[in-house]
């Protein structure tokens, strides 16, 4: 896939926040990144897209973890990418892309990954449609990210919209569960928790719902 010439708010975001990103983020990802993994079972073979991939951390803890599992990270950010590049081993594959074009063939992954950045998608119809698409038959999706439900996030939301370019929307558990079953998507497990007194996230498990069992 070719990207457009013109740089999206989100690009313009990261491009800046790449250099300091770990470093000014370290508790939320760490923090993340650990609730997200308690929720994961991998095959050993598994193929695997961390979806927004960022500076790598996710695949890092991954590659550690699970050394046979092929692993693909897609991010919108050239710079991020280059972050990660310098963390991650050659086998976990890298690529500059978006999310509602995913640069990948039909039925490719056993299992998508997306954590902390649902919130910036425009079209999240045509995201879960592309992530069905590059599913397996019988493939999960592990999507972790804000949750409106609680009173500091709501603040949060309200607020970014009036700051952030980049920012779409913070979902509640009702809305991203209405979302993802109007995806065909079969909802599997909800986990709503806070990672300390201001963080409040969801972590939804759900496979490919279009498929008969």
């Amino acid at each position: 896939m070719t990207m457009e010439n013109h740089s999206t708010p989100v690009q313009e975001e990261y491009t800046i926040l790449a250099s300091s990103y770990d470093r000014r983020w370290d508790f939320y990802i760490h923090a993340t990144i650990q609730e997200t993994l308690k929720r994961i079972t991998i095959s050993s073979q598994a193929s695997v897209l961390d979806l927004g991939c960022g500076t790598g951390s996710l695949l890092q803890q991954l590659a550690a973890q699970y050394p046979t599992v092929k692993l693909s990270g897609l991010d919108i950010s050239a710079a991020m990418l280059a972050i990660a590049r310098q963390k991650l081993p050659d086998s976990v594959k890298l690529q500059t892309g978006e999310a509602n074009e995913l640069p990948f063939p039909e039925h490719h992954f056993d299992l998508v990954i997306s954590t902390s950045v649902f919130h910036y998608f425009q079209n999240p119809e045509k995201v879960l449609q592309e992530i069905t698409r590059v599913l397996k038959p019988q493939g999960c999706l592990i999507l972790t990210d804000w949750c409106r439900n609680y009173l500091m996030i709501n603040l949060l939301d309200r607020w970014l919209h009036w700051v952030d370019k980049a920012h779409v929307r913070a979902y509640s558990i009702d809305d991203l569960q209405k979302i993802l079953i109007e995806s065909n998507f079969k909802l599997l497990s909800i986990d709503q928790y806070r990672i300390n007194w201001f963080w409040g996230l969801m972590t939804i498990q759900a496979a490919r719902g279009d498929i008969a069992a």
